[in-house]
């Protein structure tokens, strides 16, 4: 058997709303919202009853997703969001976008802010990591070409 694709990349949120349009104004689009509840879905995360609001968003070329989640039960238990770059664990998720400063400047209106500074790697990039309203860890590319 082969892998087929990586489907998403959960990111677990406060204020869902919010995050779904930080993500809208970055160019994701909202995929769907959907309630999930149940035994069912206790037996695939471990966590027996619970209770989530959940929100896909798709990239725009199709082939990437986040999946928001808003957990109502049980409660979060661990904030990871402060963590530092070289944090063990899943660090942050990168988007390639077109023009990195304005996009910047798109951002910061919905509360990004920059963590180090925007720099370029040879003539390939500009990159940087900036901090999501909810603090989450997300890197910008822009490819110089």
């Amino acid at each position: 058997m082969a892998l087929k694709r990586m489907d998403n990349v959960g990111i677990v949120v406060d204020d869902l709303g919010g995050t779904i349009e930080f993500f809208r104004e970055l160019g994701l689009e909202l995929e769907g919202r959907a309630t999930i509840e149940g035994e069912w879905a206790g037996r695939v995360t471990g966590l027996g009853d619970q209770h989530v609001e959940i929100a896909m968003m798709r990239t725009p070329d199709g082939h990437g997703r986040l999946e928001l989640s808003r957990f109502l039960t049980p409660p979060v238990v661990a904030d990871h969001r402060n963590a530092p770059v070289n944090a063990l664990g899943y660090l942050r998720v990168m988007f390639t976008v077109d023009d990195i400063d304005e996009t910047l400047q798109r951002l910061r209106k919905r509360g990004a802010q920059l963590v180090g500074e925007v720099v370029q790697y040879k003539d390939a990039y500009r990159l940087c990591y900036i901090r999501g309203p909810e603090g989450h860890l997300i890197g910008l590319a822009q490819e110089l070409s």
